[in-house]
């Protein structure tokens, strides 16, 4: 009786579905069993009138199909108050041109469900992919055509793994930067929802918790230069987008592959988690032998490489003991009963146990094995460093000794084996006969025709978008080093050109020169005894009263406190020969230059000079030329004698970055003078403005840090775009002839 009742209501059910799709029948009988057992009596009848109405908007059967078997778990966790939400937005698709994105939309509901957990998020989804709906459809090149949002499907695709990396606030700054950058380009559009494109994934990455490579970069190359004289580069891998391979920290001959993002774990800091898996690797390049693998079976190889991470780590400890806490503190603990010999192989549990035994002598475990191959390996090692080679015969009599019957089963014991700050130890082996695969360390690595090793890491600056009105963040990276070296007479050469010019120089800057000194009283150091308050002090002291430490007097220079940093373009367009003259801009420039360094090194102020071009955002080269430490010697003069010419123009970001060196002078008056013959440009950037708007922004921002910019430019036609960037805080050289004997008198003038 209860059965027949049951069909009678399945069938009643199915007539108010009023479906005609074949596919739908044959499912419709469990779905709604589900649906009964889970939802209201009003919920059922929502969920069949939704259902009826997806089967019949024209889209097929799958949007139905799905809706019908997902949408009673779905409930099950948002509440079924959550449905009209749902539909509503699903209309709103229905009603556009983006019906194609319905299916995805119902495909991602379950796991969208369970990220956000309540209907208050599910509301503030909604709302970020109504948004974007709404600002992707039908406004490509201003065609009045409509069209579907090329990135809507894409981002329902990808919605499963943003919701597992990001918040809503995240997610929704994520998705506001692609529509800002990319509503007008279909496929970059697909590209940045797809999770294609680099933008997209360092945008995600920014949107993320925890210490991010990007960010700390710079910070773990010169921990790696200063504690582990290595110069290897640091290259990312993403830990977001490769789910099923879980991929590790490895290195080979093009870098160190570190994970993208480290959460804080175990009570240690993200950047902590990057140190310990520097120092290990940098263990291995420095320790580590590669030995042959063909004469070792997989268990064996797999107990020579945790007993070799043993070893580095021992190594590392004893040359800085600080890593123990690091290690300790990141090695997971196996219980030593965990594994149950009967029905799991307990190879890389009892490895994980001698790892653990041999980082902490204090460890519990109870196994003589354990306890007398820690024992083993700690006499190997005060007996000296030992070897890869010593290390792989301890750990295959490890695995005869230990090696039991069960060691052959299907399932293996992982639970508390995985080391996460080891790498893959592919180093530790060459092969007689290598596969596709097989890669040997041991052999040097061929630089590519056209590739060019850099030196640090890039910096990362923003760069303005005046259309919308908003910085581009990350967007351009600047590589620093050190002037190649030249011939310092050469300079000498063309100070002695201009000996006449030196001496009027020279008067003018006697006159510049601070002479005043004043004197600074009640000092506990200084440089001299102040008299009048040391004989009021031991007065104080005969008579039993507390004496005036502040004996002492110093003195300071009055008058002139400035620090100058000299901005040279070294874009393509100094090559050209000069107007009216046989010289080339650059060979001027270095004229210039060179008497300007040599006013300002006898007025005593402190100051830098650096070159900068670009090719493309990817790559700006700022080149340093004479750094504030430094004296205007000979070396100095090699590098600007040496000077060249070539690429574009990015004058933003050699700003910033210049002002990143400027700003950390103590000085009254910080100035920053750019030398250069044309706008700002480069091969990227289609948009005239954008990089004078840029520019214009980068002037902005040294305001606000207290830098004074001031442009001393090169270009007959600077009027049209130089007073736009500089206000007026800028002069026009037309003669260019003349730049040695205008620059100097500028600076004199910019700073009396």
């Amino acid at each position: 009786m209860e059965t027949a009742t049951i069909t009678a209501e399945l069938e009643a059910c199915w007539k108010q579905l009023d479906c005609g799709f074949p596919r739908v029948e044959p499912v419709f009988a469990d779905c709604m069993r589900e649906a009964l057992a889970t939802l209201s009596r009003q919920g059922v009848d929502a969920y069949l009138e939704h259902a009826r109405f997806l089967g019949k908007m024209g889209r097929g059967a799958e949007p139905i199909l799905i809706f019908l078997e997902e949408w009673p778990a779905v409930a099950k966790t948002l509440g079924e108050e959550a449905l009209p939400a749902i539909m509503d937005f699903i209309r709103k698709m229905w009603k556009s041109p983006n019906g194609n994105s319905i299916t995805p939309f119902l495909q991602s509901l379950p796991v969208t469900a369970r990220r956000l957990q309540s209907p208050q998020q599910l509301r503030g989804y909604l709302d970020i992919a109504l948004d974007f709906m709404e600002r992707t459809t039908g406004s490509i090149h201003g065609i009045h055509q409509t069209f579907p949002s090329p990135g809507l499907p894409e981002f329902f695709k990808q919605i499963p793994l943003l919701l597992g990396q990001l918040s809503l606030a995240g997610l929704k700054s994520w998705v506001e930067y692609g529509v800002r950058y990319y509503q007008d380009h279909p496929d970059r559009q697909i590209d940045y929802f797809s999770l294609q494109s680099a933008d997209s994934r360092a945008v995600l990455q920014r949107e993320r918790h925890g210490t991010l490579l990007v960010d700390n970069e710079r910070k773990l190359d010169m921990y790696l230069r200063g504690l582990w004289h290595d110069e290897q580069p640091l290259i990312p891998y993403s830990t977001a987008f490769d789910i099923l391979r879980q991929p590790v920290p490895y290195y080979d001959k093009l870098g160190i592959r570190l994970p993208d993002v480290y959460d804080d774990a175990r009570e240690v800091a993200g950047i902590d988690r990057y140190r310990a898996v520097l120092a290990h690797i940098a263990g291995h390049r420095r320790w580590t032998t590669a030995i042959f693998a063909d004469n070792f079976s997989p268990f064996q190889r797999m107990a020579a490489e945790f007993l070799e991470d043993s070893r580095v780590e021992y190594l590392a400890m004893r040359e800085y003991p600080g890593l123990r806490r690091i290690f300790a503190a990141l090695h997971p603990i196996p219980a030593e009963n965990a594994c149950d010999p009967e029905q799991e192989s307990g190879v890389r549990h009892r490895l994980a146990m001698l790892s653990r035994a041999i980082l902490d002598p204090q460890h519990s475990y109870k196994n003589p094995q354990i306890v007398e191959f820690a024992q083993r390996f700690h006499m190997l090692m005060q007996q000296g460093d030992s070897s890869t080679r010593e290390i792989a015969e301890l750990a295959v009599a490890f695995i005869v000794q230990t090696r039991r019957q069960s060691d052959q089963l299907a399932k293996i014991h992982f639970k508390d084996t995985v080391v996460d700050y080891r790498d893959d130890n592919r180093q530790m082996w060459k092969f007689i006969e290598e596969g596709d695969e097989e890669e040997a360390f041991d052999a040097p690595r061929k630089i590519e025709p056209g590739e060019e090793i850099k030196g640090l890491p890039p910096r990362h600056y923003p760069e303005w978008d005046y259309l919308n009105q908003s910085y581009r963040p990350d967007w351009v990276s600047v590589y620093e080093a050190l002037h190649p070296p030249g011939n310092a007479a050469d300079i000498d050469r063309l100070l002695a050109k201009h000996g006449a010019l030196a001496k009027r120089l020279k008067k003018m800057l006697d006159l510049l020169k601070p002479q005043d000194k004043v004197r600074i009283r009640y000092q506990e150091e200084g440089s001299e005894l102040d008299l009048d308050v040391a004989l009021r002090s031991l007065i104080d002291y005969k008579s039993g009263a507390m004496p005036d430490p502040r004996i002492n007097m110093s003195h300071k220079t009055s008058g002139r406190n400035i620090a100058v940093m000299l901005l040279l373009d070294l874009s393509e367009s100094l090559n050209e020969k000069a107007a009216g003259c046989d010289q080339t801009i650059l060979e001027l420039s270095q004229e210039a230059v060179s008497l300007l360094a040599w006013a300002i090194e006898k007025l005593g102020d402190p100051f830098a000079i650096a070159g900068f071009h670009s090719n493309t955002r990817h790559d700006v080269r700022y080149l340093h030329i004479k750094g504030y430490s430094e004296r205007w010697d000979d070396s100095v003069k090699g590098r600007l004698a040496a000077m060249e010419a070539s690429y574009s123009t990015r004058m933003g970001a050699a700003m910033r970055h210049a002002a990143h060196y400027l700003e950390q002078q103590q000085a009254d008056k910080k100035l920053m003078l750019i030398l250069t013959d044309g706008e700002p440009s480069d091969i990227d950037s289609k948009d005239g403005r954008l990089l004078i708007e840029d520019a214009r922004q980068a002037v902005k921002e040294l305001d606000r840090q207290g830098i004074y910019a001031y442009c001393i430019n090169l270009d007959r036609k600077a009027d049209e775009y130089v007073a736009d960037i500089f206000g007026k805080q800028y002069t026009i050289i037309d003669k260019v002839e003349q730049l040695p004997e205008r620059l100097p008198q500028l600076f004199i003038s910019l700073t009396k």
